[in-house]
């Protein structure tokens, strides 16, 4: 049961930010805290599944703070981010023998994420002032969250 737990936790972290859940999981699988080999989510633990995906979330960091991102809550932005929390907490579950309910767990967590993340980001933008502060406290949750998920797992 804790596994779908961790693996709705690392759901809800692609919701706020969706390529620092893989990298986290990618990371956790390179490093051997997430036993994925034998399994189809074994390419996680690849030297090249984690640059890339390291890459992609340092990028993602980046051009969140851009004014001109669009809302995660459009279609191709929510939709990455449940395509991220599914296979995320697929891996999370792969790694204790629940593949199936690990990805569902993933993509509930993924849906929550990205719905709770813009409404907490948004309040905090007002209480702010601006929205910078709120996204950088945001990439912070998402970070340690991601950190805190996958150390939980292994």
């Amino acid at each position: 049961m804790t596994i779908y737990l961790l693996a709705f936790g690392i759901g809800v972290i692609a919701g706020l930010r969706a390529m620092t859940a893989p990298a986290a999981v990618s990371w956790a699988a390179y490093l051997g805290w997430l036993h994925l080999a034998g399994t189809p989510l074994a390419f996680l633990g690849s030297i090249w599944a984690v640059g890339v995906l390291t890459l992609l979330a340092l990028g993602e960091l980046v051009t969140d703070q851009l004014p001109a991102t669009p809302s995660r809550k459009v279609p191709v932005q929510f939709g990455a981010r449940i395509v991220s929390g599914a296979l995320c907490g697929a891996g999370l579950g792969a790694a204790a023998g629940g593949l199936i309910g690990g990805l569902v767990a993933g993509i509930g967590g993924a849906v929550i994420g990205t719905l709770g993340g813009a409404e907490a980001r948004g309040r905090l933008a007002g209480i702010f002032g601006k929205d910078r502060p709120a996204g950088l406290l945001e990439d912070a949750v998402a970070i340690g969250g991601a950190l805190l998920i996958v150390l939980a797992a292994r």
